[in-house]
């Protein structure tokens, strides 16, 4: 096994298909935003693309995703004089009215800053959320700061601000602006609990402008923003599949993985061009060995992964009776530059049978890495199956600079690295499909952090529920959230913050605000 593998990582290093694919891809087509014309363009050729590669079984599975239109945008910091900035509008978010919102900043880093604002506070005005990501080899900044992106507009929309706007998730000192998905819950929608509100992302020296200005105390700073942004009615678009038949398991699947789409401000050469290009060439060279591999490598191109993982969720309902059939995942989604580090999330007996494959990935300059690996964004559905996933991680310095922005172009794609990707991905592929005998399910997923409820009162009232270990936070429309800590040992009552909530089965009682409202139900049950 090793010496194919290893074999495979050589002629990778010298195959330059997945450069070409991207090339084609991001030229012919372009951007790809989901449910645009250009999205389904893009199903179209990457089809005819895989075939031409050799994949076998090459089709498409219908997918329904949102079409969200970003439309022009304009902000100014009024005081204490006009200067204009760079901002895009986040995905989501709707438009402004046509002569657009001035209203004065609030400036807070995080959501749990806004939450310790008085009531009040922001109701009519702009929220500036200004959380800096810090760069690092791993990308974990990401993490920690895109809160105030998919979030914070929403909790600033809870108490009753005007607009929202983000420093761009990102990193780097140029001067463009950094789009990505804010979410909006759909019980939100549904009951209008909370009305979206426009929200924007500031290029990062405009959010330091804009900080500067707030930080100078010389009176309330004003900001004016005009987006003429706009969802239209959801749209079909596709996952596109390939593969290569196992010899002797061709039941059993190793999945590669990418997302199709893309933002609209550059044209998707990183995200996620590159990596469909790394996971259809690492197809096609094992394609081209002398012997098929025993399990079955499915290449799928998702849908839809920017704007709320629709194809990753099709997937999974549609392949829900093969999932226990799924030895191994992995997904392509952090750029072109160099993977640097190899991890696993299998099954605790099955460690030791990827281990050899350090020794082939280790002339690549990729380390081992343990088994606490969590698959990629398209792979969460899957994980939550217990399927095995691997994560190849790329080096995301450079990456969150090009991240959803303008720049994501070919000219930032270095062939050699992407090639040295393709190198990763076919041994560790060819490896998951070759291993002989069983493979176990990966261990149980952790389990879900919070239990969120939407509940409607005879009154007319309307509240949401949010239960994590740390108690119970209670939103009402307009204030902050409170939390209710402390649990009676005989049931579900929580009290704190001069509300008490209580319930029981469908139906629940909250006491506050000068009155009882009782006989609330759970939206699902009410509707």
């Amino acid at each position: 096994m090793s010496e194919t593998a290893a074999a495979l990582r050589d002629r990778a290093l010298a195959d330059g298909e997945a450069y070409r694919f991207v090339a084609d891809l991001t030229t012919r087509v372009g951007a790809r935003p989901a449910g645009s014309a250009a999205d389904r363009a893009a199903v179209a050729w990457a089809a005819a693309r895989l075939s031409e590669m050799g994949l076998e079984e090459v089709r498409t599975e219908a997918v329904t995703v949102p079409h969200w239109v970003r439309g022009e945008a304009e902000g100014t910091v009024l005081d204490p004089f006009p200067v204009p900035v760079v901002l895009t509008a986040l995905g989501g978010s709707p438009g402004t009215p046509e002569e657009g919102i001035t209203a004065e900043v609030v400036r807070v880093e995080t959501v749990d800053d806004l939450h310790a604002l008085p009531e009040g506070a922001v109701r009519g005005k702009i929220v500036f959320f200004d959380d800096a990501m810090e760069p690092s080899q791993s990308g974990i900044g990401y993490g920690e700061a895109v809160e105030i992106r998919g979030d914070g507009p929403r909790e600033a929309a809870r108490r009753g601000a005007a607009a929202a706007i983000i420093r761009s998730v990102g990193t780097g000192p140029h001067r463009f602006a950094h789009t990505g998905g804010t979410r909006y819950a759909e019980e939100d929608r549904r009951t209008l609990l909370v009305r979206p509100i426009p929200a924007a992302a500031l290029a990062i020296p405009d959010a330091d402008l804009l900080a500067r200005r707030i930080a100078a105390g010389e009176g309330p700073v004003r900001f004016r923003l005009r987006l003429t942004a706009r969802t239209l009615a959801d749209a079909e678009s596709a996952n596109v599949i390939g593969e290569v038949r196992g010899r002797e398991r061709p039941e059993e699947i190793v999945l590669l993985g990418c997302h199709l789409d893309s933002w609209d401000l550059g044209t998707g050469a990183h995200d996620d061009a590159s990596g469909c290009g790394t996971v259809a060439a690492a197809a096609r060279l094992i394609a081209g060995l002398p012997e098929r591999p025993r399990r079955t490598i499915r290449v799928v191109l998702f849908a839809n992964e920017e704007f709320g993982l629709s194809g990753a969720l099709a997937y999974a309902r549609r392949h829900a009776a093969e999932l226990g059939r799924h030895a191994l995942a992995v997904e392509s989604d952090l750029g072109a530059d160099r993977v640097w580090r190899f991890a696993t999330r299998v099954a605790p007996e099955d460690v030791e049978r990827y281990a050899p494959l350090a020794a082939v990935l280790e002339p690549l300059g990729i380390a081992w890495h343990g088994n606490e690996g969590r698959g990629g964004a398209d792979l969460s559905p899957l994980r939550r199956a217990r399927v095995p996933v691997a994560d190849l991680n790329q080096v995301a310095l450079r990456y969150f600079e090009l991240h959803h922005t303008e720049d994501d172009t070919l000219a930032n794609v270095d062939p050699e690295q992407l090639a040295q990707n393709v190198a990763a991905y076919a041994a560790l592929a060819w490896w998951a499909a070759e291993l002989p005998g069983e493979l176990g399910p990966a261990p149980p997923p952790d389990p879900p952090r919070v239990e969120v409820a939407t509940w409607a009162c005879p009154d007319g009232t309307t509240f949401v529920t949010a239960l994590d270990e740390d108690g119970l936070r209670l939103y009402l429309p307009d204030r902050a959230p409170l939390l209710a800590a402390e649990r009676a040992a005989s049931g579900a009552r929580y009290a704190g913050g001069g509300y008490v909530f209580w319930s029981k089965g469908d139906e629940a009682l909250l006491a506050g605000g000068g009155h009882d409202r009782r006989g609330c139900r759970p939206v699902e049950a009410a509707s």
